[in-house]
């Protein structure tokens, strides 16, 4: 049977570019009064993208809200109403300067049930072409390219810490011969 919180009153506390928050009043299953903290986000997009030489690219930025510089798959938010599929093809060329002629969903996961609504829906991408990366006018990125077995190692010695990442680049080394 499903533990169901209701809401009983919310609170708007802040919009701005990005995210949102909201602190809802919910009763529990056992009749208790909470509150919880909602961070609303639109949603994001994530690409493992993969080049001829069956190397994955990865982008490296430095992420403010972590203090330091990660090694990341692709990535980007969904505008408001935005197709996903648009979204990653999107992304990845802005971020890589590569398109895909191939271009698969995989899965969709929450990112961070426990105070946010946002979902990352992962893709695969393949027979890629390259142009010019085309990134946002606040984005400084570095383009990667890894083996399979490198990224593994690397997540093994903790130099990839970004879930998102983690998540695609796990879902590949256990699919990628059905991919």
């Amino acid at each position: 049977m499903e533990q169901k919180e209701v809401t009983v009153n919310t609170n708007k506390i802040f919009e701005g570019k990005i995210i949102n928050l909201r602190v809802e009043e919910v009763k529990l299953p056992n009749g208790k009064v909470t509150t919880r903290e909602i961070v609303e986000h639109p949603g994001g997009v994530s690409i493992v993208a993969v080049n001829e030489e069956g190397k994955i690219l990865l982008v490296k930025q430095y992420r403010k809200p972590a203090e330091e510089s990660l090694l990341e798959i692709p990535a980007g938010k969904l505008e408001k109403g935005e197709d996903p599929l648009i979204c990653a093809k999107r992304e990845l060329l802005e971020e890589t300067g590569y398109e895909a002629s191939f271009i698969k969903h995989l899965i969709t996961f929450y990112t961070t049930p426990g105070f946010s609504n946002e979902k990352m829906y992962l893709y695969f991408a393949k027979d890629l072409k390259k142009y010019t990366a085309q990134p946002d006018e606040d984005e400084f990125l570095e383009l990667y390219e890894y083996t399979p077995e490198e990224l593994w190692e690397m997540i093994l010695q903790n130099q990839i810490k970004d879930s998102k990442t983690i998540i695609g680049i796990l879902y590949y080394l256990k699919m990628r011969s059905s991919l």
